[in-house]
């Protein structure tokens, strides 16, 4: 390990690309970033219209759901609502925030203060990208 030390340069040489997540926090989230299957796929709600809670289930799709759905009645007389692929679910999904931090530095410390978070995983991605091809570069011009 000392043979390592002797090598290393200085911190503000390095940046560091780190992913966190706050094991204790939940936020909604929209079905397309929790891989939703009804939102991939579509999907089917039946509801008994003989009862006060199916009426008024099915009153809720039909007038203030806002969905695009087809209905039909099945032989044991329920209606069922088939929901077309890529709309929100009626299901409340939580999911847990990831932090996409970059920062200027390595673990001793950050001398430029420099620090950012990116908003979208798909940017941290590109941004650590463009630095490792930055480093293959520097590397074959020695």
């Amino acid at each position: 390990m000392a043979r390592l030390e002797r090598n290393l340069l200085p911190p503000g040489a390095y940046r560091t690309f780190g992913i966190s997540q706050k094991p204790d926090v939940l936020i909604s989230a929209a079905c397309e970033q929790v891989g939703c299957e009804g939102w991939r796929n579509g999907w089917q709600s039946a509801f008994d219209e003989s009862t006060e809670l199916g009426k008024q289930q099915a009153g809720y799709v039909r007038h203030r759901s806002g969905r695009t759905f087809r209905e039909m009645r099945t032989a044991a007389g329920l209606t069922v609502f088939r929901f077309e692929p890529h709309q929100r679910c009626f299901a409340d999904h939580k999911t847990q925030p990831q932090l996409f931090a970059v920062r200027d530095g390595d673990y001793r410390g950050n001398p430029t203060g420099r620090h950012r978070q990116h908003a979208r995983p798909q940017d941290w991605v590109e941004d650590f990208g463009e630095n490792q091809l930055a480093l293959v570069d520097r590397q074959r011009q020695g």
